[in-house]
């Protein structure tokens, strides 16, 4: 359930301690075990870096929203109503909060928070294709092999992963969480969701809601953490203090005294790590942020009852136990489980997933999995972010892994367009209620200040403190920079 790259044991050989913990404290125990591994390693080897932060930080949590597709810039946030017919949108430009900044009609919710947002006009890469831009957004660079996609041990560490190491553990709760499920496309999943290159203690805990139902109201939670049937917090007390006691009958060879000898890294690293598994399971804040039920109706009612507002709420509740790192992935699973691109609105020439027969891009646009869901969420969490006084020290990002094309196309949609295209920030110290950046008269290509997905990655990376030039170790000992982008300063 946490690792993207779990590890099995030899077919039909189960380690003594293994076998003695599962035995003692259940066979969910290891498998949790992992998640928090990362936390002892921090202090039991440092931090992964002897660099100084660069400057005063501005942001302590993210929260990293990905709309998978490619949502239509011309339509949401860069409208060009100047433009011919076939350029420009069939929905009306809106008034925001801010003067001079206008958005779609699509979103008027989020149009009453534009005093919150750093509206980036100018994102730009040069690959229109959803593998590989989807790889290079997530990651934050060009994979090192540019034709692999998917994740990999060898791989640069995400971003997630980059501030647990240089930054360090997170108290008793973890330090990066995806939400619903890490994000894949009928195949494994992308680059930029785990430790990398650092090892699997960096992974995230990832949540593997059923891939089908985007739109029911079927629960986002933490299966892991949830006690077995019938075990209650006493007996698993009573599971722990056994499990204990089996570390005491181990023997030492002849000739040693074990009183005398420490215990191997890996083995004080394996022990601390079932010690915080235990905790997180029991009495972590973290534990109870994972619980919905715990919200009142009005507030879950609020962001929206399906797996995208449920899963922004649960941003928010994870961020306020100490969670540094929160991904979101927004794609849709019908009933069936199929699974639909909804941002990536073309419109389509025949059935997908049996969605309302044959959709229009526009169609897509305004589908209650697109736009009208996003609105509601989005505008709820920064609303909710701000009123608990938490948006200041949490940057929110909104990607995609580009836009659409200024022209509409014979589906009365919009194709992929990397050269020129939108993403937001908000909070964490960056100034709301600006555009950076813009593009042309059609909204075709940058005009002025170019950001690419590397300096989008790097500007994040800024608001916690981190200049480009950090290094983080390879595991031969070789230094990697957390990022070949440029932080674009202005913004903060």
């Amino acid at each position: 359930m946490f690792s993207l790259f779990p590890k099995r044991p030899a077919a039909g050989h189960v380690p003594r301690r293994q076998w003695l913990r599962m035995m003692a404290a259940g066979a969910g125990a290891p498998l949790l075990a992992n998640t928090v591994l990362a936390a002892r390693e921090s202090t039991l080897t440092g931090n992964g870096t002897d660099a100084p932060l660069s400057h005063p930080p501005t942001a302590r949590h993210l929260i990293s929203i990905f709309l998978c597709g490619g949502p239509s810039q011309p339509d949401l946030w860069d409208l060009k109503p100047e433009a011919p017919v076939g350029v420009r949108s069939v929905f009306q430009p809106i008034d925001t909060t801010v003067p001079g900044i206008q958005f779609g009609s699509l979103i008027p919710r989020v149009a009453q928070h534009a005093d919150k947002l750093a509206v980036i006009r100018s994102l730009t890469h040069d690959n229109n294709d959803h593998n590989f831009a989807i790889a290079r957004v997530l990651l934050g660079q060009l994979p090192e092999r540019v034709t692999e996609v998917h994740a990999a041990r060898d791989d640069h560490p995400g971003i997630g992963a980059i501030l647990h190491r240089v930054l360090g553990p997170v108290g008793d709760s973890p330090a990066w969480v995806v939400l619903p499920r890490p994000f894949t496309t009928y195949s494994p999943p992308y680059k930029g969701q785990s430790g990398g290159f650092l090892g699997p203690a960096w992974d995230p805990i990832t949540l593997r809601k059923e891939a089908k139902g985007s739109l029911t109201d079927a629960a986002v939670e933490l299966d892991a953490i949830r006690l077995p049937e019938g075990v209650d917090s006493r007996r698993l007390q009573a599971r722990s203090a056994l499990a204990r006691e089996f570390e005491t009958l181990q023997v030492p060879s002849p000739g040693t005294d074990r009183g005398q000898l420490p215990a191997p890294l890996s083995l004080q690293r394996m022990e601390a790590a079932y010690s915080e598994a235990f905790d997180l399971v029991t009495t972590s804040a973290a534990r109870r942020a994972f619980d919905l039920d715990r919200e009142p109706d009005r507030v879950r009612d609020r962001y929206g009852r399906n797996e995208y507002g449920q899963s922004f709420l649960l941003a928010r509740r994870l961020i306020e136990a100490g969670v540094r790192t929160v991904n979101l992935f927004w794609t849709f699973f019908d009933t069936k489980g199929c699974q639909f691109n909804l941002w990536d609105n073309h419109g389509v020439a025949s059935d997908v997933c049996g969605i309302d027969g044959q959709l229009t891009g526009v169609q897509q646009l305004t589908h209650e999995y697109c736009t009208p869901s996003f609105d509601r969420s989005f505008s709820a969490l920064l609303e909710d972010l701000a009123d608990r006084g938490l948006l200041d020290e949490t940057l929110v990002s909104v990607a995609g892994e580009f836009g659409r094309t200024p022209q509409i196309n014979q589906w009365n949609g919009r194709d992929h367009w990397a050269h020129c295209y939108t993403q937001l920030l908000a909070g964490g110290g960056v100034r709301g209620g600006q555009v950076y950046g813009a593009s042309d008269r059609q909204g075709a290509w940058v005009k002025d200040n170019p950001v690419t997905p590397d300096d989008f990655a790097a500007t994040i990376l800024h608001a916690f403190g981190l200049a480009p030039e950090t290094a983080v170790l390879h595991p031969t000992g070789r230094p990697v920079r957390i990022t070949t982008g440029q932080p674009v300063t202005a913004l903060f």
